[in-house]
C-alpha cells in the first residue's frame, strides 16, 4: 500500500500568504501563456501546470507571475531554496568568526 501524497507546500507558511482568489488568479495566469511554460528550460515539458512568481516574495499581481511546467518549477524552486541556504550558511558562518566579547569585569593592561 502506498504512503498518502503529501502536498508540497505541507510544512511551508507559503499557502497562507496567497490571495484568497489565488485559484482564479492561477486559471487567469495559465490562460493567457496559454498553458505554456515561460521558462522553457532545459527538459521543459512546454505544458504548464504551475504558476510561479518572477520576482520572490508576496506581489502576486498578475504581472508578476508566469505559467511554468512542473520541470522548470521545481529547478528554479530548488535554485532559489540552495541559494537561501548558502546565505543563511554565510551568516552563521559570520557570527562564528566574531571575536568573542571581552567579559566586562577583566581588566585592561592600559588601564593599569
Amino acid at each position: 500500500m502506498k504512503p498518502p501524497k503529501r502536498e508540497s507546500w505541507e510544512n511551508s507558511s507559503r499557502s497562507k500568504r496567497l490571495p484568497p482568489n489565488w485559484r482564479a488568479l492561477r486559471a487567469q495566469v495559465l490562460r493567457r501563456d496559454r498553458n505554456t511554460c515561460q521558462i522553457n528550460g532545459p527538459e521543459c515539458s512546454i505544458q504548464a501546470t504551475e504558476v510561479d512568481h518572477i520576482q520572490a516574495g508576496d506581489n502576486h499581481s498578475a504581472d508578476n507571475l508566469r505559467a511554468v511546467c512542473s520541470v522548470c518549477h521545481a529547478r528554479k524552486s530548488a535554485l532559489e531554496g540552495s541559494k537561501a541556504s548558502r546565505i543563511a550558511r554565510a551568516r552563521m558562518s559570520a557570527l562564528r568568526k566574531r571575536r568573542p566579547e571581552r567579559h566586562p569585569g577583566r581588566r585592561d593592561k592600559r588601564s593599569q
